[in-house]
């Protein structure tokens, strides 16, 4: 089995070189990343500038691009061979309810689905997290479990893992995206210059993180696995739309 391993936090990352080590013990891997940090970059490709590749070592490649980039490149031409996934991560943090719109650790996996791969995102739930080796372990046990059962063609699996011991994990759930309250408000600062600069403020504590959320999973201690679609269309307002445009 060959893996195509990417991320967002970068190729440096502790989270992907943990998950690049992790997954090596199950599978020939090949590491296409962003050269630097890209969280919040979403499903973005670099369109009005060029790309380069760089081989950091035997099997790792860094891109000065998004992580869309990094997969798009890898799975266009670049590599001389097909993986059997992409796996996206570890991330540093949570992508827990409505923070899959803006997570580029989702948009790698994404890219690799729209191109024909299953896929699956990883992330590790905590601001200072710890314990990347738990998650890579999961994403591993995953990886497996997907070699001899096959998972519908559009689904991406959002998997989000608690900072604790892989052994102090309460079980593996299948969940729902939650949904946060809106962000903290933005912070304004100063720059060198004394000229106002500001910054996005902290992402807002859960709102529907009832049973069955991702919110949940985590709080009680469980791996929250989320199904997620390419497809945005929301099938069952088309008829309701219909009659609302020819009314």
């Amino acid at each position: 089995m060959k893996i195509l391993v990417s991320n967002d936090d970068g190729y440096l990352a502790t989270g992907i070189n943990a998950l690049a080590d992790a997954l090596a013990e199950i599978a020939e891997v090949i590491v296409v990343a962003p050269d630097r940090n890209h969280s919040g970059a979403s499903n973005s490709l670099t369109l009005h500038s060029p790309l380069r590749i760089r081989r950091v070592k035997e099997h790792w490649y860094c891109v000065n691009g998004t992580p869309s980039d990094s997969v798009h490149l890898a799975l266009s031409g670049y590599l001389d061979f097909e993986p059997d996934i992409v796996v996206s991560g570890v991330n540093h943090g949570a992508n827990l309810g409505d923070d899959v719109i803006y997570s580029g650790t989702v948009a790698a996996a994404m890219e690799g689905r729209f191109l024909g791969f299953p896929a699956i995102a990883v992330s590790l739930v905590g601001r200072r997290a710890t314990h990347f080796e738990t998650a890579a372990r999961v994403a591993c046990d995953l990886v497996q479990k997907l070699q001899h059962r096959t998972l519908e063609p559009d689904v991406i699996l959002n998997v989000n893992v608690p900072d604790r011991p892989y052994a102090e994990l309460q079980g593996v759930q299948a969940t729902r995206l939650g949904f946060r309250h809106r962000s903290e408000p933005l912070i304004r600062d100063k720059d060198p210059h004394d000229r106002t600069i500001y910054w996005i403020g902290p992402a807002g504590p859960g709102q529907d993180a009832g049973p069955g959320t991702d919110f949940e999973a985590i709080e009680r201690g469980a791996v929250a696995v989320t199904p997620l679609k390419v497809d945005l269309t929301r099938h069952e307002a088309v008829g309701p739309l219909t009659e609302w445009l020819e009314g």
